[in-house]
């Protein structure tokens, strides 16, 4: 999630100080991914560093405006005209430790499996009832069942994964998975890289 773009973009609406920042983000989210006014401060301090924003003197109440400058609103643009940067086959939690479960005596990848679904239908099933409650309508509605449709469709894919990962294992005994430690020493130096075009 990138908390720099996000705040230009509601600076590109108006001057606003940090509170009133964190509460537009997640009027905008669902406060799905809470900022902390820390993080907020710190990011407003690297974009004024960096010519993207600028700050008035404090008001009577002792807020500090931050205001977006014409390169600022220049990377909203730009941001929001093209598709969000995505890591390079990010690393997976879920699919690491289904793989080392089915390739390490002893463990118990179908048991494990069997677990992570219960899991995430019980996340989808929380998911969906949240949904349900943002049918009405308004903007901020809108925004917020966006954002849970995301969350929705992304455990959806996890479930189809993992049910996919089950059959896989089903075709093959647990034992003729498993790995013992390879006795080649590997030599020193980076492992080797999988060619990003693959991954692509």
């Amino acid at each position: 999630m990138s908390v720099r773009q996000s705040l230009l973009a509601i600076l590109a609406q108006g001057p606003c100080y940090g509170y009133q920042l964190r509460h537009e983000f997640a009027r905008r989210t669902g406060a799905v991914w809470p900022l902390n006014v820390g993080q907020i401060y710190n990011t407003l301090e690297r974009l004024e560093r960096d010519g993207l924003v600028s700050r008035d003197d404090a008001d009577a109440q002792g807020h500090v405006y931050w205001e977006i400058t014409p390169a600022g609103a220049a990377e909203v643009a730009l941001w929001l005209s093209g598709p969000a940067e995505r890591p390079v086959a990010p690393r997976d939690e879920l699919a690491i430790k289904v793989a080392l479960a089915a390739t390490l005596p002893g463990a118990d990848a179908s048991s494990l499996i069997d677990a992570e679904r219960a899991a995430v239908e019980s996340r989808l099933s929380g998911l969906r009832l949240l949904r349900s409650s943002h049918e009405d309508g308004g903007p901020e509605d809108l925004a917020h069942s966006l954002v849970l449709d995301s969350m929705i469709f992304a455990a959806e894919a996890e479930s189809r994964w993992l049910e996919h990962a089950g059959a896989r294992l089903a075709e093959h005994p647990q034992h003729s998975l498993s790995l013992a430690l390879d006795v080649d020493r590997p030599k020193r130096g980076r492992p080797v890289r999988v060619e990003r075009d693959a991954l692509v």
